[in-house]
């Protein structure tokens, strides 16, 4: 969805203390002759529609909503909350790869404990299992990422390229646009660390484990496996030979650049169809969404950009309607995701909600009528378990300060991986973690 896949980029320096710090508890009480209010932090677009539906429709609990800044903005406060024990939300949004940090610092409610566990079988099970640890839920879903590929139609059928079905052929059509067009490329090597993750994800890369329930102190990183690095050695390529950009994501250029042809391709998330329809209006009705180009011909693996999630922080005064509030302000709300569909353009990671026809069915008029979510609702059914750290946004900076590096020539390729390795075990053992590599 839009801000969710790109706001793990700054990295937290979360000390020793801070991480095996242990929050304090808020109280239970409710508000006494009247509904329980439940306070919300959350950037979704559109909330408020989501908000007002949720209000609408509960007499007993209310939401009152703040948007306290995007991804980074929002967990610095968080943290800052959470280490002075007063001053944080009873709901607050989290992404999918924050969730182990704020468990260890033992700031987020078991929701388990209130029957959010009978809501596992409405979610996509991969996302289900990053939100929870064993029998411990300490996060409803809401929406995801699956990956497909966007690309320019018009001109691959101009210039008679096949649409790429494995990882080979993608290279074979980035030298083909670079002949056709000079100051073409494929696509950018855009540094975020969500969308890096993906296709790491996707060539059957599991760098992280972690498990609170099983071993709060230890960790496992493993980021120079053949896996993982193949993406690197295969993108840092491409980027070499000139056939792919280096340009960031999410910023005017690379708007333009998207909008303009200068970019062919896009290995995008399940909310590219919002995103890009509201800010590509000179190439409306000439992209298209094709599976993701795969490692191995015939094969059918898949990965994930960005994903967020509710999660009822300690501080709640009434952890039990603060759970139903996570657990219903989007779930299989009908008048919810109605604005998350049609006005966020959010991926759904409730199974009924993907699988309706008037989601998988829906014509984009940007991609000329393609019913694009045909695509991307398999590939959230096709994903594996995947396991986050618990300083994650270090991980990510890491990536994203070693590639760059390697785009400005200062760095080889084949060292991005083993020097973000280096860095991240040599954190994790500095905030006290035990690393298995």
């Amino acid at each position: 969805m839009l801000g969710i896949g790109r706001v793990g980029r700054t990295a937290s320096t979360l000390a020793v203390g801070l991480l095996l710090a242990v929050a304090a508890c808020g109280g239970e009480s409710g508000a006494g002759g009247g509904p329980v209010r439940v306070s919300v932090w959350a950037w979704y677009p559109e909330f408020k529609g989501v908000v007002d539906a949720f209000n609408a429709s509960h007499t007993d609990v209310q939401v009152d909503w703040t948007n306290v800044g995007t991804g980074p903005d929002q967990y610095a406060k968080l943290k800052t909350a959470f280490t002075a024990g007063t001053g944080a939300p009873d709901v607050a949004m989290v992404e999918f790869q924050e969730i182990p940090t704020f468990v260890i610092l033992d700031a987020l409610v078991d929701m388990g404990e209130f029957g959010a566990g009978d809501d596992r079988d409405l979610y996509a099970e991969w996302a289900w299992s990053q939100a929870t640890d064993g029998d411990k839920v300490y996060a409803i879903p809401v929406d995801g990422g699956p990956m497909a590929l966007m690309y320019r139609r018009d001109l691959f059928e101009r210039h008679q390229i096949p649409v790429p079905t494995t990882w080979a052929g993608y290279a074979e059509a980035a030298a083909r646009i670079k002949a056709v067009d000079p100051t073409a490329f494929v696509a950018s090597f855009g540094s975020d660390g969500g969308w890096i993750n993906g296709l790491m994800w996707q060539a059957g890369c599991r760098p992280y484990g972690y498990s609170a329930a099983t071993a709060r102190d230890q960790v496992k990183i493993n980021l120079t496996s053949r896996e993982c690095r193949k993406v690197f050695e295969f993108h840092g390529d491409l980027v070499d030979r000139g056939l792919m950009a280096k340009d960031p994501f999410f910023t005017a250029d690379a708007t333009a650049a998207l909008d303009s042809g200068k970019y062919w391709t896009w290995a995008a998330a399940g909310w590219t169809p919002g995103y890009v329809a509201g800010s590509l209006k000179n190439t409306a009705g000439k992209w298209a969404v094709a599976p993701m180009p795969q490692w191995t011909e015939g094969a059918d693996d898949q990965g994930d950009w960005g994903g967020s999630t509710f999660a009822v922080t300690k501080q709640a005064r009434n952890k039990k309607a603060a759970t139903t509030v996570a657990r219903e302000l989007f779930g299989s709300s009908e008048a919810a995701w109605d604005v998350g569909l049609n006005k966020a353009f959010l991926y759904p990671l409730v199974k009924e909600v993907a699988a309706d026809p008037a989601f998988t069915g829906k014509a984009y008029e940007f991609f000329a009528g393609q019913k694009v979510n045909e695509i991307f609702v398999p590939v959230s059914g096709k994903l594996g378990e995947f396991q986050y750290t618990p300083f994650q946004d270090f991980v990510f900076s890491e990536l994203n300060d070693r590639s760059a590096e390697a785009m400005s020539g200062s760095r080889p390729w084949r060292t991005v991986l083993e020097e973000t390795q280096k860095n991240v075990v040599a954190y994790a053992r500095q905030q006290g973690f035990t690393v298995t590599e």
